[in-house]
């Protein structure tokens, strides 16, 4: 089967994507995941300065998913500068993922990663457990997304990604603020929630921020509908990220409108190898149902 497949002019071999905030750290880790069959890297969000995030545990697995409260732990810019040195020696796109308080700090951010061979800049708009960060600072409305973007987009002559929140109200609207400000592509969605998990015996929440954003099973249902109301409120293409697990999944995710899809708790419940697993799996799926390229699947629960 024909996997190849193109994003905002972006070729990938195949469109299986590590996320962000999952191995994303450094070079070595990238180089990894792409040996291990991903189409597409994301790196780990960086911000203007660097920071500490939320002190451990940060990550806990339950019974549907993981939850996370990490709090964005980074090195800067001038860090991610001299880690992320060298991709275009990797053999697969690299997107940088940038945050900031406001559109300043994302601009400064922008700029000062621009020498680096990034193919896209993602920017996530929608953390649900970072003070200061994504729907905690208000970043989720049409209103502070199209002025996001317009800053970011003043500072790159790459492609833009805008990172949805599945808690957000009308993702249509956003969606289509993000489009009208410049946005080439959506990824949807981020964690859901916050949620909390409390360690009975101990009497207290298990997260040392005690909430966490929801990943992994549990959020699949969620990022298939946001998906679906985003591809009938834009043009632009959308990357789809939630609880995508098998290959089955990832046909799921494209019949709701993905062209490309995003992994990320899947390397914990399969293996870094999950790429490979994902992408062969597709491959059956399309074999046995008449299906040569994705050409008819993105898109199809529309009719």
């Amino acid at each position: 089967m024909n996997l190849e497949t193109s994003l905002c002019g972006i070729k990938l071999a195949n469109p299986v994507i590590l996320a962000s905030g999952i191995l994303g750290v450094s070079r070595s880790l990238l180089s990894e995941v792409i040996r291990n069959g991903a189409g597409a890297v994301t790196i780990k969000s960086i911000s203007l300065e660097a920071r500490e995030g939320h002190k451990n545990p940060t990550v806990i697995a339950f019974d549907a998913g993981l939850m996370n409260a990490v709090g964005y732990s980074n090195p800067g810019t001038a860090g991610a500068k001299k880690e992320f040195t060298g991709l275009k020696g990797l053999g697969a796109p690299v997107f940088a993922s940038i945050i900031g308080q406001d559109a300043s700090e994302f601009e400064k951010v922008a700029e000062a990663l621009g020498g680096l061979e990034f193919s896209a800049i993602e920017i996530p708009l929608s953390c649900p457990h970072t003070p200061g960060f994504g729907t905690l600072a208000g970043q989720d409305t049409p209103e502070k997304t199209h002025e996001i973007v317009r800053a970011v987009i003043k500072k790159t002559k790459l492609p833009v990604f805008v990172k949805l929140s599945p808690i957000t109200r009308n993702i249509g609207d956003v969606a289509r603020a993000a489009e009208k400000a410049g946005a080439s592509a959506i990824t949807a969605v981020n964690t859901m929630g916050p949620g909390m998990i409390i360690n009975i015996d101990a009497k207290k929440p298990v997260l040392g921020f005690r909430m966490g954003g929801v990943s992994g099973p549990a959020l699949k249902p969620v990022a298939i509908r946001c998906v679906y109301d985003i591809y009938e409120s834009v043009k632009i293409p959308i990357i789809g990220i939630g609880g995508i697990m098998t290959g089955r999944d990832a046909i799921e995710m494209m019949m709701a409108g993905a062209k490309a899809i995003g992994v990320g708790s899947a390397v914990h419940y399969r293996g870094m190898d999950v790429f490979k697993k994902i992408c062969s799996e597709m491959s059956e799926w399309m074999y046995e149902n008449g299906y040569e390229s994705f050409d008819g699947i993105i898109g199809a629960a529309h009719g």
